[in-house]
């Protein structure tokens, strides 16, 4: 089978390594010609690319079933694995301490290494069509007006992926979330310890008006976010390094990890582009797939706010899936049917709709409800669902809540595991209990520290 892949980022390299290995024929067509030999890499055009990012279990997992070499290049380019103890004393890879760009530096080294896997450099026009197989079906693709033959079409071009968005229904869970944030990396001087932490990778703290994360990196690199409504025009100067720098250090925990003493910043203030929680069907406007033989995956199908970290999961699982269905449904090695390949197309459709849709649409709530509280409202305890963030909140206050936490924290379960604790989420609040907010200034007051800072 001959695969064309449009996108060589997280998504499209693990899918085309894995398909390659399966006996395909694959080209990976990315407008990045990839890492350069020295320096940063400055992957134009992949807004992310240079934020935070959270390595989940998951995304190990996948790269040690598809892409064994990825995993051992990951750790010789600097990525640290972070292992937690078991209750029988054994440790469990909890996930990954590494940047974006240390990650596609490893996994896009292991792809290009397997054979049948190549790597163009190049603009995508558009998808051939093709009527020659019983059927309408993707047939190649076309790039810088050059023709790419192809049995399977694969778009893992993102969520703002342009050359097939006029075949694609609009997304049906989700939308602009109403969410910035600006961030800054920094690193730890030699020496120094890390600061605090409420999980093995990260720092967070909901503020009166606001909230603050840390993501650690590898040897010592962190980003340091402050995250606010996008109606918090009074906040936007935040994007300007004196005003960060002078907010960060008034802001506890956040002042801990960029203490001079402690750490140094590696790069200017990174502000954070549109914000979207958005899922997207494999399906076009007339609710049939888009186009047999092509088949969406990664942030083109998935996409969730950066707060727990969970896209290049929820990118892997999808690769497990579709390699999955492609095992159980064509023998890649060979040719494949339109039929078949409508068949692989529908099946995937209907997993992303029950697997990927619900965290979509369970960070959009969560956001909805913290722009809310940000702008001083109470708990919505008219609401049918409490957000799955209150609800793990309330543990605080009813043990009882807390087996549930860990599967969904993990991903290891859907959001509906928290549908049986709930209510005992809900009659807490309805106790007139709330979360207590972490000591710091208010966001009237980080915005005056924000306007002095920039006078």
């Amino acid at each position: 089978m001959r695969v064309a892949v449009i996108g060589a980022g997280p998504a499209g390299l693990v899918l085309g390594a894995g398909l390659a290995r399966r006996g395909a024929d694959v080209t990976l067509v990315d407008r990045n010609p990839g890492p350069p030999s020295e320096g940063v890499w400055a992957r134009k055009g992949v807004m992310q690319f240079h934020h935070a990012h959270a390595i989940r279990p998951q995304v190990v997992e996948t790269l040690q079933r598809e892409l064994p070499d990825a995993y051992q290049r990951l750790l010789d380019v600097g990525a640290e694995p972070v292992q937690t103890p078991q209750p029988h004393g054994t440790l469990a890879l909890a996930g990954l301490r590494c940047q974006r760009s240390t990650y596609e530096r490893g996994v896009r080294a292991a792809a290009e290494a397997v054979p049948g896997v190549t790597l163009r450099t190049g603009h995508v026009d558009r998808v051939v069509e093709s009527t020659e197989h019983r059927g309408r079906r993707a047939a190649g693709i076309v790039v810088d007006g050059s023709s790419l033959e192809a049995d399977l079409v694969v778009d893992a071009s993102g969520r703002t992926g342009r050359v097939n968005r006029h075949r694609r229904a609009p997304q049906s869970a989700g939308g602009v979330c109403g969410i910035a944030y600006v961030d800054r990396v920094h690193q730890l001087r030699e020496g120094a310890e890390a600061g605090p932490l409420v999980s093995p990778i990260a720092w967070q703290a909901n503020f009166d008006g606001y909230q603050c994360l840390v993501f650690l990196q590898e040897r010592g690199i962190f980003s340091a976010l402050v995250i606010r409504s996008t109606d918090a025009h009074d906040l936007v100067g935040l994007r300007h390094n004196a005003a960060f720098d002078a907010a960060v250090q008034a802001i506890p925990g956040l002042a801990e990890w960029t203490d001079p003493e402690r750490s140094r910043p590696l790069t200017d203030v990174l502000p954070g582009g549109t914000l979207l929680n958005a899922y997207r069907s494999q399906r076009g406007h007339d609710g049939e797939l888009a186009l047999p033989g092509l088949v969406f995956v990664g942030d083109a199908v998935c996409t969730t706010t950066p707060n727990f970290g969970r896209g290049l999961a929820t990118t892997m699982l999808q690769v497990d899936e579709l390699l999955r269905l492609l095992d159980a449904t064509v023998d890649v090695a060979a040719s494949a049917t339109t039929s078949r390949l409508t068949d692989v197309g529908e099946a995937f459709d209907a997993w992303t709709e029950a697997n990927m849709r619900p965290w979509v649409e369970d960070q959009a709530i969560m956001d909805h409800a913290l722009r809310r509280r940000w702008g001083g409202e109470d708990v919505d305890l008219s609401l049918p669902r409490l957000p799955s963030d209150l609800v793990m909140e309330a543990s605080r206050v009813d043990v009882r809540i807390g087996p549930a936490i860990g599967p969904y924290v993990a991903m290891r379960a859907l959001p509906a595991v928290l549908d049986a604790v709930e209510p005992l989420a809900r009659v807490v609040y309805e106790s007139g209990w709330r979360p207590a907010l972490a000591a710091g200034p208010n966001r009237r007051e980080l915005a005056e520290i924000v306007d002095a800072a920039a006078a």
